[in-house]
This record gives structure tokens, sequence and C-alpha cells, in this order.
């Protein structure tokens, strides 16, 4: 299809190789991060499945009562929110099983959908991709001067990146990776998000699964996490922050129910523990690390303008955090590594872990000014050499990522120096 003006995402890349791969593909992600564009650069033909009035309004009621209709088109043919129409799941694998052929159908959806109605997995013809909102290099807010599998790898890097400064990093965070807010103002970009918010109080979270829920606990439960951004603070610690700040409360299982819900719209994008592969004696915390889908989300909530970010350096900190791990996440899926934050009962901990293919691991920490980069370097050193004294599996690399470095280099003790906005995959 003849897409004008389209951003290229580093996941364009894993799309058609998944295409040469498999009979269909699904892009999942929150709204607004750019699936259906994504998917349309690669389709030749479409059809947009809406349940809302105006176009493609009545496509949900023909792909339910005569599906084949939606699968005719140029192959690759997209099908945007599928979920709206689960039977077209096993209607796809069925032509794709007939046909024998790879790359046929784009799916995208926003939601993980109710599996009633569908009646196999799709393993074997289905490969799924999942869609952030755009890094910092996809933005054109980074140089790409360095590439984070370069980093990974061990390779020297030693370049001039220019000057960051506070005011431009808090744009960046508040403005956040959706494609549709790159050129907003702060302000704009604020509002738009809360916006955004609203609609998904107010409408998704029911479609989802059909459930009602208190909107005002929802409304609580998502600034409790916006205050909690970049922790690990489990559920129970939830419930009370919501009664401590806000005077009220809520069931902790109805909490766990909200959080899943969230959960299926891909609202959030929260950090696994890093354990498996360390081998060490020291036992390691299972807690995960919280994060939106985009920082942009916390800044709405908290009602964040830069004089606000930059006057707060703790809050400030930590969504600088949310915004770098969202970009270490995009950069590592490119060469099909995985992500991790490390925590041990010792109370150390590293900020973020990216697994290699081959089962190495590289450690990372994240730090707003470069006045944090030696402890910050010393932090990883101290940790690597306990590993190792514990009979474990010390990291491969250990970097520090920055946001006002003006250079990235690796310092006499191995430790790499690197600011955000010159990092790319």
């Amino acid at each position: 299809m003849n897409i004008v003006n389209y951003k290229k995402r580093i996941a364009d890349q894993k799309i058609e190789k998944y295409l040469k791969m498999f009979g269909a593909i699904c892009i999942e992600g929150p709204k607004y991060c750019g699936k259906t564009w994504a998917g349309r650069y690669h389709a030749n033909s479409e059809t947009l499945l809406h349940t809302n009035t105006g176009e493609g309004s009545n496509n949900v009621e023909i792909a339910k009562i005569s599906p084949q209709i939606i699968l005719e088109g140029e192959k690759p043919k997209l099908i945007d929110e599928w979920q709206e129409a689960t039977n077209l799941w096993d209607e796809i694998r069925t032509d794709v099983d007939r046909s024998g052929l790879k790359g046929q159908y784009i799916l995208t959806g926003s939601s993980t959908p109710n599996r009633e109605g569908i009646s196999h997995s799709g393993a074997g013809r289905f490969g799924k991709i999942h869609l952030r909102t755009m890094s910092l290099y996809e933005s054109g807010d980074s140089s790409g001067l360095i590439s984070l599998k370069d980093i990974c790898d061990g390779k020297e890097i030693s370049k001039s990146t220019g000057e960051v400064n506070l005011k431009k990093l808090a744009h960046l965070i508040i403005r956040g990776g959706w494609p549709g807010n790159l050129e907003f103002s702060t302000s704009e970009a604020k509002n738009a998000v809360s916006e955004y918010i609203d609609l998904i109080i107010n409408d998704d979270l029911y479609r989802v699964d059909g459930v009602s829920r208190d909107k005002h606990k929802m409304k609580l439960l998502l600034k409790s996490l916006a205050r909690n951004e970049s922790t690990t603070v489990t559920n129970a610690t939830l419930k009370k922050d919501i009664k401590e700040i806000d005077s009220e409360d809520i069931d902790i299982d109805t909490l766990a129910s909200y959080l899943n819900a969230l959960n299926k719209l891909f609202l959030l994008d929260n950090d696994e523990p890093f354990s498996t592969n360390i081998r060490s004696s020291v036992r390691v915390k299972q807690a995960e690390k919280r994060h939106f889908a985009d920082p942009s989300i916390a800044c709405a909530l908290l009602n964040l303008s830069e004089e606000k970010l930059i006057g707060d350096l703790e809050t400030f900190g930590f969504l600088f955090e949310a915004m770098v791990e969202r970009d270490l996440k995009i950069y590592a899926n490119a060469f099909e590594a995985q992500n991790y934050h490390y925590q041990d009962y010792l109370n150390r901990e590293i900020d973020h872990v990216i697994e290699l293919e081959d089962g190495e691991w590289c450690a990372f920490e994240i730090k707003l000014g470069v006045n944090a980069i030696e402890s910050a370097a010393t932090n990883l050193i101290k940790i690597r050499d306990s590993i190792k004294e514990n009979n474990g599996k010390p990291p491969k690399v250990l970097c520090v990522i920055c946001g006002l470095s003006n250079a990235a280099y690796q310092r006499p003790d191995g430790v790499y120096v690197v600011p955000i906005t010159a990092l790319k995959d």
C-alpha cells in the first residue's frame, strides 16, 4: 500500500522477517502506538474493524457472519483490531493451512482478546510482535551514533555526542513516544495523553472484557502506579498508597483484577526479575519493576509540566529511567535479546539487564546526571565481583546510560558511559 510520510520503526525488520516465516502475523500493543500504520506499510490490502460509527463500522458484523469476505484481497492482507471478531483467528489459521503460503495476513490488536470461540492457539501459523511507542531513535530525538548491540558485543566506542539539557529531556518524557504526538508542544502532548487515559477508563476497560469497573478507583490506581513508576512496589503497597494519599480503600483482589485489565490493554510494560542464569548463591528477589507502556502516561496522571519535573529531580530520575528502559526494550528486541531488572536480598540493584541469545548478560545503570556516573559504575563493579565470588555468572558488559553526558566512551575500568540521546539498536 502507498503510505505517505511513514516513520520507519525498528520493528519493521522483524515484521518482514516474520512474514517470511509465518502464514500470518499479529502486531500487538497499546492503542495509538502505530500498529495500524506499521501494518499498512507491509500490507497490500486492508480491512478495518471498528465498533464505533463511521468507516468500517459494519465490518465487525460481516466478519462474524461471513468471515471469508474479510479475508478477500491482495496479500498480505491487513485486518485491523481483529479482536473485535475473534472467530477470524480460526478462519485465518484454516486458510493458512489450506494455502501453505507465508505472509498472508497481518493482524493488529490493542487488547488481549477473550479466547472464547478460538479453538486453536495458532502455534506455527502465527508470529506475534509487540509494538511499543516510539524510541528516541525512531522519533528522531536520538542521533543513533552508538549501537546497543555494539555495546552488548563489547566493541570499543569513543564519540562526542553533543550537549543535552534538562528542559529537552523533560519535554521528551512528557511528550512520550506516541507517533501522533511527535510534533506537539509539551502542554499539547500532556493534554492529548490525558484524553487518552480518560478514553481508556470510560470506554476501553469495559470493552476489553465486558466488566463494569469503578472508574474513580481505577483512576486512583493509575495515579498510584504513576507515583510508583520504575519501582518494585507490591500490590499491597499500591493498596496502602491509595488509602494514604487519597483516603480511599480498594480490595486487594479488586486491585489485582484492575491491573489484569490494564495488562490486557497493553498499558503496563513491567520488567521481570532476572536470576535464572546468574546461578549465584545470593538470593534474588522476584518482584517485577512497574512501568506504564510510556512514561508520558505517568506524567499526565501526575499533571507534570517541564517546570514541575525539573523542580523535582527525584521524580525526574524515575521517569527518565522509564523512558530509557522503554528504549532499551525496543533496541534489544531488534537482536532477539531479553530485558529484565536485578534486585537481591542484599539490597543491591541493577536498573536494567539485557540477556543475549547465547546466555551472556549485560548490566545497565540509568542516571540522569553526569555527577552520578562514578557511583553507578562503582555499584556495577561491586555487584559483578560479588556474583563472581558467589560462583555465579558475572555480566559480560557494564554500562551507565546517562541523560546529560555529552560523550560516549569506555572508562579505564571497562564501564561504558552512553547518553540515551545517542543510542540506537
